[in-house]
């Protein structure tokens, strides 16, 4: 019999390994020397990132899918299932409907949810654009809007690091472009005593929240949302209204990952900074939003943490140790506005440092939107 590698989710980072994998080992996979099988709920595989334009109507959302299975290589099973257990003792992963699948090495691409539920009101009383309903509802709302107090909140752990101050600098822009910015009160919230949890982007930030006449309240955690009052309540005690609210609600892990025990209670698993390794295991990795690493919750997080794996797997296949080592790179462009963008990058021995914005990089982002669809693929 063949090895097997069991991939636990179709998001970018799961599907970079097993084309990856595919394309490597490309003669076993022929000759049945090796089996790779994804299980993803999801027949079509979303591009995330392009819902911050969906509130805006400047991308629609037909745009930000495709079929799960034209991303991936000849060769690989793609299950169209739940991930209901995973027992890493006996080396498996049980469905929803009951079908188990031994591995030799499993790959766990869970991701992260929007969990709104965490805050009592929250899901009731804002707009979160984190999913296509959700960003679909807010852009109604944003296009009957006429002016009043607009809060964007932000709770964490949350993907996509920069989104919070990208959706309030296009907010801002918006506004203006629609000629109502000055019928707008436009406030941030931070949990903790900056703009962002980066020290260089929360430092890059201030002047550019100046410049636009942009509240930042810093030290608020969202404690609850009174919806028929509107208005919202931090742990300190802080009070705001609001006429408009936006929300980075909390994230949580999948619920594979707390049910099977193979995670902490907020669903992130284990995970060896370097090695991408689930702790404890020799033959269980972990890509992307799964990790309990201290690093972004970012597409690119799980990009360039997919090449470390996939190396390192097909060699292990191989029968070789596999030598690659994950240094904690991570790309984020910044929309700055609608028409103006920065980008940062870091790992874990080099700090952010944040461009000046210029329209040339928010060109690089509008394109890379539209070449997403060759970073699953592993071409990109």
């Amino acid at each position: 019999m063949g090895k097997r590698v069991v991939v636990v989710g179709g998001g970018v980072g799961g599907t970079i390994v097993a084309n990856h994998l595919a394309r490597k080992l490309g003669r076993e996979l022929e000759l049945g020397d090796l089996e790779i099988t994804m299980i993803s709920p999801d027949a079509q595989h979303f591009y995330q990132p392009g819902l911050l334009y969906v509130m805006f109507d400047l991308t629609r959302p037909e745009e930000l899918s495709r079929s799960q299975a034209s991303l991936l290589e000849p060769g690989i099973r793609l299950v169209q299932d739940w991930a209901d257990h995973i027992d890493k003792d006996k080396g498996e992963v049980r469905t929803r409907a009951g079908q188990t699948f031994p591995y030799d090495f499993l790959l766990l691409a869970t991701g992260s949810r929007p969990s709104p539920q965490l805050i009592p009101g929250l899901a009731e009383g804002g707009h979160l654009f984190y999913t296509l309903d959700g960003a679909l509802k807010l852009r109604e709302a944003l296009f009957n809007f006429q002016g009043g107090k607009v809060v964007v909140t932000v709770g964490v752990p949350h993907k996509c690091p920069v989104a919070p101050l990208e959706v309030t600098f296009m907010l801002d822009a918006w506004f203006r472009q629609r000629g109502l910015r000055d019928k707008v009160e436009l406030t941030y919230t931070y949990p903790i005593g900056r703009l962002h949890a980066l020290e260089p982007v929360a430092n890059w930030a201030v002047p550019q929240f100046a410049a636009r006449d942009i509240h930042g309240e810093t030290f608020f955690n969202l404690k609850e949302v009174d919806a028929k009052a509107r208005q919202l309540t931090s742990i300190e005690g802080t009070t705001l209204p609001y006429d408009l609210l936006i929300s980075v609600p909390p994230h949580q892990g999948a619920q594979v990952i707390i049910d099977s025990g193979v995670g902490d209670k907020g669903g992130w698993v284990p995970t060896g900074k370097h090695t991408l390794l689930m702790e404890g295991t020799d033959n269980v990795f972990v890509v992307g939003d799964t990790t309990n690493l201290p690093i972004s919750k970012a597409g690119s997080t799980a990009h360039f943490e997919a090449d470390v794996i996939a190396d390192n797997l097909a060699s292990r296949l191989q029968g070789y140790p596999g030598g690659r080592s994950y240094d904690g790179k991570v790309f984020c462009f910044v929309e700055t506005g609608l028409e103006q963008a920065t980008y940062v990058w870091f790992n874990f021995e080099t700090p952010p440092n944040p461009v000046p914005p210029s329209q040339a990089i928010h060109w690089f982002k509008l394109a890379y939107n539209k070449a997403y669809w060759l970073t699953p693929k592993g071409v990109l």
